[in-house]
């Protein structure tokens, strides 16, 4: 099921059930599209997934694996994946557009870097030029073990 971008939530705080004030966190709306498929393979949350070309008929856009390096760029990069399936058929929501936290990326990522599927399945690194796939998303900081946080650009 699709779900609606009419309406974001924008507040950063917000009462709970005793009237204390919260922080409201990343799985709020705030400006972030969550679509759920099934993956095609194990998928690890917070790995870059794609459309799984093997699958067919429109299974094809319904499920997902890894984003697979290519030295072209990756164009069929769907988002990030938030929590893991271990085996296929299970469901796996996948960030389309906006914020993640602890998104895979290569350990020299930087603050501001354009990100694309370049050398490893599953994790995105700086966009090379020429690359044939638009950058899947944004680094919004510095890599560390492999993670950062992320601004994921819609392609789905």
């Amino acid at each position: 099921m699709a779900t609606s971008t009419n309406i974001q939530y924008l507040e950063s705080t917000a009462k709970d059930e005793f009237g204390a004030t919260v922080q409201i966190g990343a799985g709020t709306s705030d400006r972030r599209q969550v679509e759920t498929f099934l993956a095609g393979a194990a998928i690890t949350a917070g790995d870059w997934v794609m459309f799984d070309t093997a699958a067919t008929g429109a299974a094809r856009v319904l499920t997902v694996i890894q984003a697979t390096f290519a030295a072209t760029g990756r164009p069929l990069t769907v988002g990030v994946a938030l929590n893991a399936a271990t085996a296929a058929g299970q469901k796996v929501d996948v960030v389309v557009s906006g914020y993640v936290e602890n998104a895979n990326v290569a350990t020299a990522t930087t603050v501001g870097q354009a990100l694309g599927i370049i050398t490893v399945a599953g994790r995105a690194e700086l966009n090379v030029a020429g690359a044939l796939g638009p950058p899947c998303g944004v680094a919004l900081e510095g890599a560390a073990s492999n993670l950062c946080d992320v601004w994921v650009f819609k392609n789905f």
